[in-house]
């Protein structure tokens, strides 16, 4: 009976592995091809940012192929700089986040008690405060900008990476290597180098992705808001808001940026879901 069930086991374990490989490769394309429309945009566009001679409100042709704004810009050149402004908020935020959080994580995990304690609290607050508020608060401070905007939605999302490097690093600090290697006279900056870093930063993977999506939706809340990058920077938030009065006259106008942002989204996830299985050995299946 024992011999007959092993040769089904391969295949029960080979369905994970396919999905993963899915969500891996559709993430990459998703991802990756807005990607390269972003970075083409710093070198090409076929119109001018600012440029309103193409007739307010045309439709798709072979000069616009997605038709042009309420104000005559080319919608099409309007989504390629959307597409530069969604990649600098989503990766400026994540090295915010991914740098603060990961610094206050470890230094609870480090620190007397105490200290333990009080930055444990905040980061209870922290976390229950909710992130496109604590970032509304910050633009207005220091004002409508793509830096602004950047700052505010990566120290949102900084309390959340925090608190999971504090957990992910005391169940480290707890392992018996750790003990052995305090032993032996290594240091705690060397304990945190060598040992908990690289313990670390499998864990955050998803949760980085996760802040990426999370900042890419939330600058264009901001920008919706009117809150985001100013003009002449086109944002898809703000290009989401100037066509809710003429969508059903231009709907591409409405649909086109919407479906890019989910994509965005969409594709950083699974990307990063496929990347962790890979990075993490505790995920990878056997067989």
């Amino acid at each position: 009976m024992t011999a007959a069930l092993l040769p089904a086991a391969p295949a029960v374990r080979s369905r994970p592995r396919r999905r993963r490989s899915v969500n891996l490769f559709v993430g990459g394309v998703l991802f990756g091809l807005i990607a390269v429309v972003g970075l083409v945009s710093f070198f090409w566009t076929p119109y001018a940012p600012d440029d309103t001679a193409g007739g307010r409100l045309q439709p798709p042709s072979a000069e616009h192929w997605i038709g042009t704004d309420r104000l005559g810009r080319d919608l099409f050149t309007q989504l390629m700089i959307g597409a530069r402004l969604a990649l600098a908020v989503g990766f400026g935020s994540v090295v915010i986040a991914a740098v603060v959080g990961i610094a206050l994580g470890l230094l609870a995990a480090v620190a007397r008690r105490w200290v333990d304690d009080a930055l444990s609290s905040l980061l209870d607050i922290a976390i229950a405060f909710p992130t496109l508020l604590l970032a509304m608060l910050i633009v207005a401070w220091r004002g409508a900008s793509l830096e602004s905007a950047i700052l505010a939605i990566g120290l949102a999302g900084a309390a959340v990476i925090a608190r999971l490097t504090r957990v992910t690093a005391t169940r480290v600090l707890a392992q018996e290597y750790v003990t052995a290697a305090r032993t032996s006279g290594t240091g705690t900056f060397g304990i945190v180098r060598d040992h908990v870093l690289r313990n670390v930063w499998p864990t955050l993977i998803v949760p980085l992705a996760l802040q990426f999506g999370g900042a890419v939706g939330a600058e264009a809340s901001l920008s919706y808001l009117g809150l985001g990058s100013p003009p002449p920077n086109a944002s898809w938030g703000r290009m989401l808001q100037e066509a809710q009065s003429t969508v059903l006259i231009a709907p591409t106008a409405a649909i086109v940026p919407g479906v890019l942002l989910v994509a965005l989204i969409v594709g950083m996830n699974l990307l990063a879901d496929g990347i962790r299985d890979i990075a993490d050995p505790t995920t990878r299946s056997i067989g």
